[in-house]
């Protein structure tokens, strides 16, 4: 158990360094002149964002942090696991106010504390992970739902401002979600495991589908407004899955807790949305401790 909570916690630290990185390799990548309307989702975007540094160090943090989330999921219910992995925006905004000098207001110190919090709840009361196991009917599910996903996420995608971001935020996150049941699901590590589950495929493709959209949301969109999209939609629905459909539980008695802890973390990490946003070389200000960017964004509480 200890093992696993430490491994959430590494996979928060190592999302929350690479969303800054990301945020900046997706801005700078970006063709979209500012201002332009709805372009829809563009694939060129991550070929290009292959030829920046920040991008490659970022996809190694990311690695680094899927497989500490895989471990931690092994032991821990999915509901204390995502809204620990929802803890990487406070670790964005600490990481941003120690070495990018971005000041933060005493609202945004006061989530920091609220996330970790949440997190302290959360790690205190929850049981291990259910022994409810799924037959192929609900791996086979979980690669249709990526498939509506895309095509909801192109509908979106094409959807005019205001709307559009948060939209496609919300998508993308949902998208996170179905990775982190498959990965729950998961039988085992082995390559003959992998390869003959659908829980394997549907991992993959809700990866890859859920990185686009939110890279084409961040694209054209406030990065507060689509990153508080994705935490919302990637906490919630697999922490109603694992408790209804694969036993999750909290410890005897302490349940009340859970659910404090949970809310707790996940409400002060949407207060802290605006750190999925990074600068590169000036940060302007038009609020206390609000940072914007000249020329970069992005952020990922996923592969």
């Amino acid at each position: 158990m200890v093992a696993s909570l430490v491994a959430a916690m590494v996979a928060a630290l190592c999302y929350g360094v690479a969303a800054v990185l990301q945020a900046m390799a997706v801005r700078a990548a970006s063709q979209r002149p500012a201002g332009s309307g709805p372009a829809g989702v563009d694939p060129g975007l991550v070929v290009r964002m292959l030829h920046q540094w920040r991008f490659i160090a970022s996809l190694g943090l990311d690695l680094i942090g899927f497989l500490s989330q895989l471990v931690a999921l092994r032991q821990l219910p999915l509901f204390a696991v995502q809204a620990m992995i929802a803890a990487n925006l406070a670790v964005t905004a600490v990481f941003a106010a120690w070495l990018m000098h971005v000041m933060l207001s005493w609202r945004e110190w006061l989530a920091v504390g609220g996330v970790v919090t949440g997190v302290g709840l959360l790690g205190s009361s929850a049981g291990s992970e259910g022994a409810a196991r799924v037959g192929s009917a609900f791996q086979m599910a979980l690669i249709v739902t990526v498939a509506g996903i895309a095509v909801a996420g192109l509908a979106a995608a094409k959807l005019p401002n205001p709307l559009r971001t948060p939209v496609l935020g919300a998508v993308a996150g949902l998208g996170y979600a179905v990775l982190a049941v498959a990965a729950r699901i998961l039988p085992g590590f082995s390559p003959q495991q992998l390869i003959r589950s659908p829980a394997s495929y549907a991992l993959a493709a809700a990866g890859i589908v859920s990185f686009m959209l939110y890279a084409a949301a961040l694209e054209g969109g406030s990065v507060t407004v689509a990153t508080a999209a994705v935490v919302l939609a990637e906490t919630t629905p697999p922490a109603v899955v694992g408790v209804l459909f694969l036993g999750d539980t909290t410890r005897p008695g302490l349940t009340a807790v859970a659910v404090a802890g949970f809310a707790l973390a996940v409400t002060c990490a949407v207060q802290l949305a605006r750190f999925g946003e990074a600068s590169e070389g000036k940060a302007e200000t038009d609020t206390p401790g609000q940072l914007q960017t000249a020329a970069d964004s992005h952020s990922s509480t996923a592969v």
